[in-house]
């Protein structure tokens, strides 16, 4: 198993793809604890992966709250010893943040997406760094998207903020790596079976007069493989990252975009 042994705290792990990382973690041998806002939908995920055979706790935290972040991180370190692996993957509903056209936002609702964004990762990712720092190794990983690279119409401040999370990552890592910790990113665009490819789409709807249908032909034609990267996939991908035969990788963000943004 490619994280027999890890300990892993994942963020946002009632959403779609915090989920499934955190089955992705357990069934590859990770003890995962899971947080949420609230406690009772990271409860069942992390009953079912217990149900399972898997190792998972859950915990309701909020992400954006340094205190609630750091009182959890050390009730982790006293109940497993240390923590090897940090995934945000925390998301701001999107009705907050898209459906607009910038000439049209207002100034609170663009810098919603850029703080609130920028706010967890700085957080989840600073918090466990120093608990990793002692054992001289460690992963913090994070969930972006293609919107960090390409501009994209009706998001608002959502591309900038992904693209901030981008530039922290390498930061990070530029700090960190000298210590024996990665900092890696995951950057897919629309993925198959989440719920956020829906939410995506919802807020923008009538802005753009695309039906749904229309909607997700838009996003798999931009692929090379004209289809979207199933949420599996994701989990597969994020398993690898934050296991040692992914040691040579740090400062970067893995590019899962099925094509639609080349490197």
């Amino acid at each position: 198993m490619l994280l027999e042994n890890k300990v892993a705290v994942v963020y946002g792990a009632a959403g779609s793809i915090g989920e499934t990382v955190s089955r992705a973690f357990a069934r590859e041998g990770a003890r995962v604890f899971l947080t949420g806002h609230s406690l009772a939908p990271v409860d069942t995920v992390a009953a079912d992966i217990a149900s399972s055979g898997g190792l998972a706790e859950a915990a309701a935290v909020d992400a954006l709250d340094e205190g609630a972040i750091d009182a959890h991180l050390q009730s982790v370190v006293k109940k497993a010893g240390r923590i090897d692996i940090s995934f945000n993957a925390v998301a701001i509903p999107d009705s907050q943040l898209v459906g607009e056209y910038l000439v049209n936002l207002d100034l609170d609702r663009y810098l919603r997406a850029i703080d609130s964004y920028a706010t967890t990762y700085f957080l989840t990712a600073r918090l466990a760094a120093r608990q990793m720092l002692p054992h001289g190794s460690g992963v913090i990983m994070t969930v972006g998207a293609l919107h960090s690279r390409i501009g994209i119409p009706l998001v608002g401040g959502y591309g900038p903020a992904q693209a901030l999370k981008e530039a922290l990552t390498r930061s990070l890592s530029a700090e960190l790596a000298p210590h024996g910790l990665r900092v890696v990113g995951l950057r897919p665009q629309g993925i198959d079976g989440s719920s956020t490819i829906r939410e995506a789409f919802e807020p923008r709807a009538e802005a753009t007069g695309l039906t749904w249908p229309q909607f997700q032909e838009v996003l798999t034609a931009r692929t090379h493989s004209r289809r979207l990267m199933t949420l599996d996939e994701v989990g597969n991908v994020a398993a690898f990252m934050a296991s040692d035969l992914a040691s040579g990788m740090t400062g970067t963000t893995i590019n899962l975009t099925m094509g639609s943004m080349d490197d």
